[in-house]
C-alpha cells in the first residue's frame, strides 16, 4: 500500500521522535521488531524492568496500523466476556476488560501528550435484529461491575447527533486519543527509559545461533544480537515469518475526515464528543477528530495502490449517518493494513524458548 495519501494524524501530530539507522554490530538482550503499539509498549516495560531492548521497524514507529486507526480505546475483545469465560478462564475476561484502563494509566505515568480523553464509547447499530445481541453483551459487562449502559433510540440519536441509529449501549470505561501522538509518546518514553529505536531497519535475515540471535539488518548491512526476540509486525507481518503471516487475515481499512465543522454543526454531530462505532461485522467507526472535524473509518478495497476514488463507499456512509455535513468538503483519506486472527482473539506465540510473538 502506498503512503501517499495524508491522514489528519500525520497533519496534526507533534513531531516524530529521532531514530538512528543501525550502522555496526549491536548487543542487547531483547531485540523488538515492530514499532507499533504491541512493539513500543512492550520495550517500554522491559526497559523499565532493566533490560537493555532494541527496537527496529521496516519504516519508521508508527508507520503502520498504530498510527492510522481510528483512535477509539475499547476495553474487552470481539468475543463477548461469557464466551472467553469458557474458553480461557475469568483472568483474561478481567484482563480485557481492563485494557482501556491501562491504555489511560500507561498515558498517565509516562506523560504521554496524546489528547486522551476517558470519554466513554457507543456501540450503536441500525439493524432492530441486533439489540438483543447488544443487550446481552452490556448485561454480561455489566454482570462483571463494568460502567455501562443500554441506550434506546431517543438516547442513542441525542448523543450521536445521528437519526440512522435504533438503539445501542454505553461503555464508560472507554474513551478516544489521538493515534499518532500516542505511538509517538510510548516511543519517546521508551526512549527515555534507556531504549534504542532503529528506523528505518528492515530485518533481513534472523538466525539462532549459540543460543543468541543475530538480526541482519538491510539498511546498512548491520547485526543485532540479542538474547531474546519479540515479534510484533501484526499486519505488517512479511516473508521474515511466513507461518506467522499466513495465521492472520490482513484487511484494509479505510478512512476520511471532513474540514472543521462550524459551531452549529459540532452542536447537532456527536454533541457530547463520545465516540461511536456500529454493531455491523465490517461496520463504521466515527468520532469527532483533531481540530473539530468529522471522522469516520470502515471496509475498504485491498486495490493497490490507493486513489481518493476508493473512497465513495466510506463518504457515502458518512452522509448516510450525517446528511447535515454534505455540504462539508472531505479534507483527508487515508488507509492502512490491519490483521485478524482466524479466532478473534489476539496471540501469544513461543515458537522457541527465547522468541516470542504478539499479533491480533
Amino acid at each position: 500500500m502506498q503512503d501517499d495519501l495524508t491522514s489528519v494524524w500525520e497533519a496534526t501530530a507533534n513531531n516524530a521522535p529521532e531514530t538512528q539507522k543501525p550502522e555496526g554490530d549491536y548487543a542487547c538482550d531483547v531485540l523488538v521488531i515492530g514499532g507499533g503499539f504491541t512493539g513500543m509498549s512492550c520495550a517500554l516495560q522491559l526497559a523499565k524492568g532493566g533490560a537493555s531492548v532494541i527496537v527496529v521497524d521496516t519504516i519508521r514507529p508508527g508507520f503502520g496500523a498504530s498510527g492510522r486507526n481510528g483512535g477509539q480505546v475499547i476495553p474487552g475483545l470481539k468475543h463477548d466476556p461469557d464466551n472467553i469465560d469458557r474458553l480461557y478462564g475469568e483472568f483474561s475476561t478481567a484482563f480485557a476488560g481492563k485494557t482501556s484502563e491501562t491504555t489511560f494509566n500507561l498515558i498517565k505515568e509516562n506523560d504521554i501528550d496524546c489528547d486522551a480523553t476517558p470519554s466513554g464509547w457507543i456501540q450503536g447499530t441500525i439493524k432492530r435484529d441486533h439489540l438483543d445481541l447488544l443487550e446481552t453483551r452490556m448485561r454480561e459487562w455489566q454482570s462483571r461491575g463494568a460502567d455501562v449502559g443500554m441506550l434506546d433510540a431517543a438516547e442513542v440519536q441525542a448523543i450521536s447527533g445521528s437519526k440512522r441509529l435504533v438503539g445501542g449501549w454505553l461503555d464508560n470505561r472507554a474513551g478516544q486519543l489521538h493515534s499518532l501522538k500516542y505511538i509517538r509518546g510510548l516511543t519517546r518514553a521508551a526512549q527515555a527509559a534507556g531504549c534504542q529505536v532503529f528506523a528505518p531497519a528492515p530485518v533481513r535475515s534472523m538466525n539462532c545461533i549459540s543460543g543468541k540471535w543475530h538480526g541482519k539488518i538491510a539498511e546498512g548491512m548491520a547485526t543485532i544480537r540479542s538474547d531474546h526476540v519479540v515479534v510484533a509486525t501484526n499486519g505488517y507481518s512479511g516473508d521474515l515469518f511466513p507461518k506467522l503471516r499466513r495465521s492472520l487475515i490482513p484487511a484494509n481499512s479505510f478512512q476520511v475526515a471532513t474540514a472543521p465543522l462550524g459551531a452549529e454543526q459540532l452542536a447537532t454531530v456527536l454533541p457530547n464528543k463520545t465516540p461511536v462505532s456500529d454493531s455491523r461485522r465490517i461496520g463504521n467507526y466515527f468520532r469527532i477528530g483533531p481540530g473539530g472535524r468529522l471522522m469516520m473509518g470502515g471496509r475498504g478495497t485491498f486495490a493497490d495502490p490507493v486513489g481518493r476514488d476508493a473512497f465513495r463507499e466510506i463518504i457515502s456512509e458518512l452522509h448516510a449517518y450525517y446528511p447535515q455535513v454534505k455540504s462539508v468538503p472531505i479534507e483527508f483519506c487515508w488507509s492502512g493494513t490491519l490483521a485478524m486472527t482466524y479466532d478473534h482473539f489476539p496471540h501469544l506465540h513461543r515458537p522457541l524458548e527465547n522468541m516470542t510473538m504478539a499479533v491480533g
